[in-house]
């Protein structure tokens, strides 16, 4: 007699694919709220009133997948701030890819190839939730504080002319969605194009030579770009002191500095202008170079730089020895049948497309100001002469206007990028002609 078969109690193969596209979103958020959290800690921002620490930590989130963030308050009907801030804390940015990355590639290990319609579902469910954390990320990247007026003589200019000084930040909505959705499919591209061990639909596989080591090559340079940035952070807090802030530096923007310096280093350049503090250090050459005469535009290029510091000039041979090596990384991980004709054009269009997207993470746009009665003030206008009423420990003082504007020239930066890349890509495959290439067997071995 047939037994009657019992039926599982639900899916598990569906629960499974969810939880394991929970487990991406979930390593990436807990990985970038970590470091921006110790990042904003070291740089004073613990010290925030009313509990204001938890939205500031998920306004940072918010930027650090591309989302803007607004400033506004005022004091009553007296005055008015005004604010903007659109810049990748790419630290957290970073760090946050490399988690989802990781957990993303972990469940398809001892996995040689993969059919497109479960990987078309992984990805689709990790962005249903994604998006999900994105909508609570801005719901939470909001807050207002209330700034405390003291003395008698504050507390009657308080009554006489409606202030009540508040100053609040909200993250917006549709590009911090948006921009954070685009992201994340932009991180899950980026780690098929570099892993070796991300696998391919059937279709697919035929192409992964023609793109992963040039992908990962360039992927490595970006990465000791890093190492040596850390190096010389640490180095610049134990030698010259002020070592919180600086190490609020690595931790938040240390990609932003030291991968516009490899932009740098092959002859790209950056307009913008820098008006009032930055509030954290960043190397002096910078800072100065983006300094412009009243009205106008800064260029940050290797000669700009080198006007200020002449050790700037390094950056240029480190740029070149730094994409030679990578160049000749790509060809040894590369078949020997490939053609030096081919390495080289592989290796030209993955260093342009580096520097494309370094140009576009190193965009900034932050500008804050305050206005009374309509009037602009300028430094020292309206938060400095409430930080003399109410004292230094408020949230207003110290705060008059200023901005920072960084922009890519991307119509130079990208053809000079691909100049390096087939230059470099040449001389790599020609120094890889000598060596064994990944995959090959040795003459004489079975």
């Amino acid at each position: 007699m047939q037994q009657p078969t019992t039926r599982a109690a639900g899916p598990p193969g569906a629960v499974r694919g969810w939880l394991d596209a929970l487990a991406v979103v979930l390593a990436g958020l807990v990985a970038m709220a970590a470091v921006a959290a110790l990042g904003l800690w070291l740089a004073g921002a613990d010290d925030l009133p009313d509990g204001g620490f938890p939205a500031v930590l998920a306004a940072t989130l918010a930027l650090a997948v591309g989302g803007s963030v607004e400033l506004d308050g005022g004091a009553g009907d007296f005055a008015a701030v005004g604010a903007g801030i659109g810049a990748m804390p790419l630290s957290v940015s970073v760090v946050g890819a490399v988690a989802m990355a990781e957990v993303f590639l972990r469940q398809l290990r001892f996995r040689a190839v993969a059919g497109g319609g479960e990987l078309l579902g992984r990805i689709g469910r990790t962005v249903l939730l994604w998006l999900l954390a994105l909508v609570l990320l801005t719901l939470g990247a909001r807050h207002t504080f209330v700034v405390p007026l003291g003395g008698d003589l504050a507390q009657s200019l308080s009554g006489a002319l409606g202030l009540t000084p508040e100053v609040g930040f909200h993250a917006d909505g549709p590009s911090t969605v948006g921009i954070g959705l685009a992201w994340l499919l932009l991180v899950l591209a980026l780690t098929f194009a570099v892993s070796r061990r991300a696998p391919l639909p059937p279709a697919l596989v035929r192409y992964q030579l023609a793109v992963r080591p040039a992908a990962f090559a360039l992927w490595t340079v970006l990465l000791a770009y890093l190492v040596i940035g850390a190096v010389a952070g640490v180095l610049t807090a134990v030698v010259h002191g002020n070592a919180r802030q600086t190490l609020a530096v690595v931790l938040l923007a240390l990609p932003d500095l030291v991968w516009l310096a490899f932009g740098v280093g092959l002859g790209a350049e950056w307009h913008g202008r820098l008006v009032g503090g930055l509030g954290l250090p960043v190397p002096e050459a910078l800072s100065a170079a983006l300094r412009a005469p009243e009205g106008g535009q800064a260029t940050v290029d290797l000669g700009t730089l080198a006007e200020q510091d002449a050790r700037s000039w390094w950056l240029l041979p480190l740029a070149a020895v730094l994409l030679l090596a990578a160049a000749f990384l790509a060809a040894r991980r590369s078949p020997r049948s490939v053609r030096l004709r081919q390495h080289a054009v592989r290796f030209a269009l993955a260093t342009a497309v580096t520097v494309l997207l370094v140009g576009l993470w190193t965009r900034v746009d932050a500008d804050y100001g305050l206005s009374v009665l309509g009037v602009g003030l300028g430094q020292g206008g309206l938060g400095d002469l409430l930080g003399a009423v109410l004292g230094g420990d408020n949230p207003l003082a110290g705060l008059g206007s200023g901005s920072l504007t960084l922009r890519p020239v991307l119509w130079t930066a990208v053809p000079l990028a691909a100049g390096w890349g087939l230059l470099t890509g040449a001389l790599g495959a020609l120094l890889a002609t000598r060596v064994r290439h990944r995959g090959e067997v040795p003459p004489g071995t079975r």
